[in-house]
């Protein structure tokens, strides 16, 4: 592989690519199509998924397509007006609520959290090693990600080397590379100290028991108690951390994903009086409809509203 490769393949971000990948071999080798592809077969290969997979699956799967063609230099089939009716129809047809990760709302953060400390307790007096770094890390983990609204993929991505510590105020974390990071600029994330529930001593204290210096901040624990080298996977994160709230007695552990830290974080500032514009900011989203999707509002089904409006029945005599 030479330097340029190297240089192209950075220009993706990892988890774009590894999807792109699977996309396509999922067009050459389980569906039998070939390439460079013609705009009928893409469009029979879309009949074919329509009632199976999500129409945002098929968005991403042509999505990749277009990409290999535009890449191999040739015309992209996906803009053929047959291959947009299809998948128009297919929309109209198959109709798909979209679902949304449960959010962690701040009691079962500090649920959570106290259980995962009576854990970490436990685990010193029986001096089991892997579960104290366990519990550790899951702690700095929830409370990061919690109250820096970050998404699963920067969670695992964040690198000891790019954390900056402010003591009594806070600390920095910068990434690199974030989803709509188009510029490839980076960005630097501010996360606060607190009184309660605080993610910089949960980190500090995680860092200091694993001896971490560089690399992955979050990382997989054997059952010896080693700490690895490599980072958590993305795909590990959701069974991670719906296992903990399972054992924390959260109520359906499996309604929660990576996305419900976001989501929890976004209720909690909505519910606290945080404008759309300063949360906009403090968590990154580019535009307003991307905040809004994680934002439940305090009455969601306007039923407050609606009866403080409600006009008084007089009272009925026996």
């Amino acid at each position: 592989m030479t330097k340029l490769d190297d240089y192209l393949a950075a220009a993706t971000r990892e988890n774009t690519r590894r999807s792109y990948q699977s996309a396509i071999r999922h067009f050459e080798v389980e569906w039998g199509g070939f390439l460079p592809a013609t705009a009928d077969s893409i469009a029979r290969y879309l009949v074919d998924y329509a009632e199976s997979l999500a129409i945002n699956t098929l968005r991403q799967r042509l999505a990749a397509i277009a990409q290999w063609h535009v890449e191999q230099g040739f015309p992209d089939p996906t803009k053929a007006p047959v291959v947009r009716k299809a998948l128009k129809g297919i929309q109209t047809l198959h109709p798909t609520q979209e679902q949304q990760a449960k959010p962690l709302q701040i009691d079962h953060l500090a649920q959570v959290v106290d259980w995962l400390d009576q854990a970490i307790g436990l685990a010193k007096s029986r001096q089991d090693l892997a579960m104290e770094l366990r519990h550790t890390r899951d702690k700095a983990l929830l409370l990061l990600g919690f109250w820096r609204g970050f998404r699963g993929d920067e969670l695992v991505r964040l690198q000891v080397e790019y954390v900056e510590l402010e003591p009594e105020q806070g600390m920095r974390c910068f990434l690199p590379q974030s989803k709509g990071d188009r510029q490839l600029q980076g960005k630097t994330y501010k996360v606060p100290a607190l009184s309660l529930l605080c993610p910089v001593t949960a980190y500090t204290d995680w860092i200091t028991v694993a001896g971490l210096t560089n690399g992955a901040v979050f990382r997989g624990i054997d059952r010896w108690g080693h700490v690895r080298e490599t980072g958590l996977h993305i795909n590990s994160l959701i069974k991670l951390m719906r296992s903990l709230f399972a054992q924390a007695d959260l109520s359906a552990p499996e309604g929660f994903s990576s996305h419900s830290l976001r989501r929890g974080f976004a209720g909690w500032a909505n519910a606290n009086g945080w404008d759309v514009k300063t949360l906009m900011e403090y968590v990154g989203w580019k535009d307003v409809k991307s905040a809004m999707r994680y934002i439940d509002g305090a009455d969601p089904f306007a039923r407050q509203r609606i009866e403080r409006s409600l006009p008084s029945l007089p009272s009925q005599s026996p």
